[in-house]
């Protein structure tokens, strides 16, 4: 059963919405929220275990709420793209990593991956001790010349960077500025207050690794760590969503996600956009776009931001969630999309279902605005 509104013109959504709930196994959890200019036309939710208000580990979508909280201490002047890291951090200069810039961080070209020994659990859940491994240690590539999705440690970058500039965390930043201001349901650091909204996610059944562990996809995944990462357990530990670590760790709702974005573009409850058109536009810009050496795949990234999803329009952008969560930012039809899933899907990542989705979605967005 779904539960729910949607406006008229996103009912086509609501029925999809079912369908993709008919589709997947009994037990299937799911939340779904889309605004239009700023103003909600849908919030979705099915399944035996989602309420309302119930909160899930978005895994990888964590990384939309830093990067725009990096937007938006580029846009006020605070931190500068193309500056090296070393002038905010100048303990990052060690191993040949001198003249890496905060560009070439956010786009995935610093080959700061991970480290030979691995993280600790205890590490992957705190930015601070993730920042003090990577300063020191070499670069898996030399930085600029190939690009590769660091899944674990960009977060802890970033952050460290803003750290140093500001005198407060990414988490601290994103929640003054950002969080609370607009009421996000998406959590760096989630209180526990909030935890009996917490649905746990239900992990795959176990495959062999695709990488080999000591591959540069098994470091970036952590693979070759002395304790073994359960990624898809990782936000079902209190220590870990408690930890806010700004690459995996973020806790949301939908409407959460949703609502991220909208406030990022277009504004929301009668307040300005945090971005300017010309911030907006150049974080989404493809910058690294090819062959990623870590995901062993074709991928394109902005500035942080995943771009140039063939289902959306040029300048769209947003992140994904190895749990299936999918959320953007598509300004060329006003719309602001986040959908969670409560079963960990194979393979790892949005895929069918949250396309599907985002397509109808677009759709009723064009249709809305009589595009």
């Amino acid at each position: 059963m779904i539960h729910g509104t949607a406006a008229p013109e996103f009912e086509p959504l609501r029925k999809e919405f079912a369908a993709v709930l008919a589709d997947e196994p009994p037990g299937h959890d799911a939340q779904l929220a889309a605004y239009v200019d700023g103003r909600p036309v849908a919030d979705l939710w099915g399944g035996p275990s989602f309420a309302a208000d119930s909160l899930i580990g978005v895994y990888s979508g964590t990384k939309g709420a830093a990067y725009l909280t990096v937007a938006l201490l580029v846009q006020r002047g605070v931190l500068d793209l193309d500056r090296e890291v070393r002038h905010y951090w100048p303990e990052y200069a060690a191993e040949g990593k001198d003249r890496v810039t905060l560009r070439d961080v956010l786009t995935h070209r610093a080959g700061s991956i991970g480290t030979d020994a691995g993280f600790t659990p205890a590490e992957l859940a705190d930015d601070r001790a993730l920042a003090e491994l990577l300063a020191p240690h070499r670069p898996y590539w030399r930085p600029g010349a190939a690009f590769g999705y660091h899944a674990f440690t960009i977060g802890a970058l970033a952050g460290e960077v803003a750290r140093r500039a500001t005198g407060l965390g990414l988490q601290e930043v994103y929640e003054r500025e950002i969080r609370a201001p607009h009421g996000l349901e998406l959590y760096l650091g989630l209180p526990e207050a909030l935890e009996p909204r917490v649905v746990e996610v239900i992990p795959p059944k176990p495959e062999p690794a695709r990488d080999a562990p000591d591959s540069l996809g098994g470091i970036a995944s952590n693979l070759h760590a002395g304790e073994l990462t359960d990624l898809a357990a990782l936000p079902n530990s209190r220590a870990f969503r408690a930890g806010g670590q700004a690459s995996v760790a973020g806790v949301a709702s939908a409407r959460g996600l949703a609502r991220l974005y909208a406030a990022a573009v277009w504004g929301v409850d009668g307040r300005p956009p945090l971005l300017e058109p010309a911030t907006a536009e150049e974080f989404a810009r493809p910058h690294a776009v090819g062959h990623d050496l870590t995901l062993n795949m074709h991928r394109a990234y902005g500035i942080g931001f995943m771009v140039g999803l063939p289902f959306l329009g040029a300048g769209s952008f947003g992140h994904d969630g190895a749990g299936g969560a999918m959320a953007f930012a598509d300004p060329r039809s006003g719309l602001a999309f986040g959908y969670v899933r409560r079963r960990f899907p194979a393979p790892a990542g949005a895929g069918p279902d949250a396309e599907r989705l985002a397509r109808v979605a677009r759709a009723c967005a064009l249709r809305l605005r009589g595009a």
